[in-house]
């Protein structure tokens, strides 16, 4: 079975729309998703309806955490916006009720066994969603990662891509979809094999023009939303 691993979407359907179509062009039956469906970038909405369709399990991300704190303190959204952008407001604003009680109840971390293989999926580690693990960091954190039970160990928030093989298991992260930091421009994502317990990371091209347009328009005081997109 070919599974899409992806996180860190952040609003940016565009980019979204990109990986999906890939995944399904390459034969990809379930998705798993590190979280940060939300925040940065203003398409909610259209991001939750693209996954819709799809067979997938889903962690919550720390700006999911933000999300369910924004709901119930309107001076903590002040803050978010001044930091981040108005994406969690847009995200309030837009999304129904139960929607947005299921991105705030979402599980983190989720253990799963699919196809014969014994998966953790997570967004910064296993016992933190907001603790940053990059593809340079020390031995030791890896290691800790990479639990022995597991197969693959699925990570997010760094938007940084790595794959790492330690002892039996795969310690993997599919990058950013809607906002890579690596400097490669495009939408992050990677491809699992189950039979093969390969992971292939993959990066779509798209059109960010419009996702760049909207932000500058938006958040001339936040330059870094757009420029984040154009870095090579």
């Amino acid at each position: 079975m070919k599974l899409g691993l992806l996180g860190d979407v952040h609003g940016n359907n565009l980019a979204l729309h990109a990986v999906l179509a890939a995944a399904s062009a390459a034969g990809v039956e379930t998705l798993l998703v590190t979280g940060d469906l939300v925040g940065y970038y203003h398409s909610p909405m259209q991001v939750l309806d693209l996954l819709r369709p799809w067979n997938r399990y889903m962690v919550r991300g720390n700006h999911e955490d933000m999300l369910v704190a924004a709901r119930s303190d309107p001076a903590f959204l002040d803050q978010v916006d001044a930091q981040y952008g108005t994406g969690l407001r847009i995200a309030i604003e837009q999304i129904d009720t139960q929607q947005l009680d299921e991105l705030c109840g979402l599980p983190h971390p989720l253990e799963l066994v699919v196809d014969g293989c014994k998966i953790l999926l997570c967004h910064g580690t296993p016992w933190d969603s907001d603790l940053y693990v990059y593809p340079d960091a020390k031995k030791e954190l890896l290691e800790r990662c990479a639990m022995q039970e597991f197969d693959l160990v699925v990570l997010g928030h760094t938007h940084y891509p790595m794959c790492h093989q330690i002892g039996r298991t795969i310690l993997a992260n599919p990058g950013s979809v809607g906002q890579p930091r690596n400097r490669k421009l495009g939408a992050h994502w990677a491809l699992f094999d189950t039979e093969s317990r390969e992971v292939a990371l993959r990066c779509e091209t798209y059109d960010a023009g419009l996702v760049i347009a909207e932000s500058r328009l938006r958040h001339p005081e936040i330059p870094y939303l757009a420029e984040v997109l154009e870095r090579r």
